[in-house]
């Protein structure tokens, strides 16, 4: 098991509360959603709208173990929008969405309880 999917890992190394400020994570809603069968493992290709400052980003996530294609649209995500843009086969993913491993290792999404303004940051 990865160590970021193990509850019982030790917490990562101190950092200061300067250095959390560096990692950009903003909230937007899912708009589309495609399915990216030439993906290693299953995933979905998203598009993601953060808001007029930020705009609309794709992302590779791989929920389709806890999640359908139709349910996403219009439900509210995190994401880290500052990382640079990764290559994942021939699709380029412009931001890291965020969740965390169920029992079984398996993505669930996180994201706020109520709704927020898309591109609010976290604090």
């Amino acid at each position: 098991m990865h160590l970021a999917h193990d509850p019982a890992a030790r917490p990562a190394a101190q950092i200061s509360f300067d250095q959390f400020l560096t990692v950009d994570i903003r909230v937007g809603t899912i708009v589309a959603v495609e399915p990216f069968p030439e993906a290693r493992k299953p995933a979905f290709k998203l598009t993601i709208d953060f808001g007029a400052g930020i705009g609309t980003k794709r992302s590779s996530a791989q929920l389709t173990q806890n999640y359908e294609a139709d349910s996403l649209v219009g439900r509210q995500v995190a994401g880290v929008v500052n990382f640079p843009p990764r290559q994942i086969g021939k699709f380029m993913s412009e931001v890291l969405t965020l969740g965390f491993p169920d029992d079984g290792g398996n993505v669930v999404l996180f994201s706020p309880d109520k709704k927020v303004p898309n591109g609010a940051r976290l604090f």
